[in-house]
């Protein structure tokens, strides 16, 4: 039978359905005020884009913040196992993931196999998020990927000295007020991020190929490029880095299914 993974985060949902090692299908939306709704609509929206019954889905795992809000799994796992499962099945060499998500960022040390050996997390503070993203880029008065646009046209980069989310703001308003590029603010922002999560990283020790990114903000290129100088290493992100927490929890359930866990 076919699986599916469920990753209910704070800004978005993703579902991905897996015939053994093959994704059928995936999806990715907002998630909005209902988690619970969002889980729902992911997996439909999977389920038709793979032109599949749900009669044919023999088991579920949920992953992400909302992930105790999805009646209909059959297990709920960490993100941060989900997204090592995921990167590794992606990015076989990977050692260490970055996943920056809506509201939190996570570096996670892997061993072969995907299992998880050690992680740092950032949850307290949504600085370098893709919330974090989104309020810059309206600051900007851009999207999210005019706002990657913005900062790949900068020769150089403007100083952002803060990265809480509201003094930031109030810092790219200034900036923009005393005439800077917003190019030049664009990439600084990027910077930031990058400086920032790099200190994240450093904390489980040096970077040992391959690192790889996920989420959301991995489709920003200018953020992926300034981890990489930061980092010394070439950070590898996947064709769609929005999916790997879902994938990884579709991972967990095709192993769950072939062991009889209920």
């Amino acid at each position: 039978m076919l699986v599916a993974g469920i990753d209910v985060g704070s800004l978005s949902s993703e579902a991905v359905i897996l015939d053994g090692e093959k994704i059928l299908s995936y999806s990715i939306l907002a998630t909005g005020a209902n988690s619970r709704r969002a889980a729902e609509r992911a997996l439909e929206e999977a389920l038709r884009a793979g032109n599949i019954s749900r009669e044919e889905i023999g088991y579920v795992v949920a992953t992400g913040y909302g992930r105790i809000n999805v009646p209909f799994a059959h297990r709920q796992v960490t993100e941060i196992t989900c997204h090592a499962r995921g990167a590794v099945y992606l990015v076989p060499d990977t050692r260490l993931v970055i996943d920056i998500g809506g509201q939190d960022s996570k570096v996670i040390k892997v061993g072969p196999g995907g299992v998880v050996e050690d992680f740092v997390m950032n949850d307290k503070c949504a600085a370098g998020t893709g919330r974090f993203l989104e309020v810059m880029a309206r600051a900007l008065e851009t999207d999210l990927e005019g706002f990657s646009e913005l900062a790949s046209r900068a020769r150089r980069a403007a100083t952002i000295s803060s990265m809480c989310t509201v003094f930031a703001e109030s810092e790219v308003v200034s900036l923009i007020g005393q005439g800077a590029p917003r190019e030049e603010i664009a990439l600084g922002l990027c910077e930031a991020i990058a400086e920032r999560v790099a200190a994240m990283v450093h904390r489980l020790g040096k970077p040992q190929p391959t690192v790889t990114m996920t989420g959301g903000v991995a489709k920003n290129r200018s953020v992926v490029q300034a981890l990489s100088r930061r980092l010394g290493v070439e950070v590898v992100v996947p064709p769609e880095p929005q999916i790997v927490g879902a994938l990884g929890a579709a991972l967990i359930a095709r192993s769950s299914l072939a062991r009889g866990v209920v």
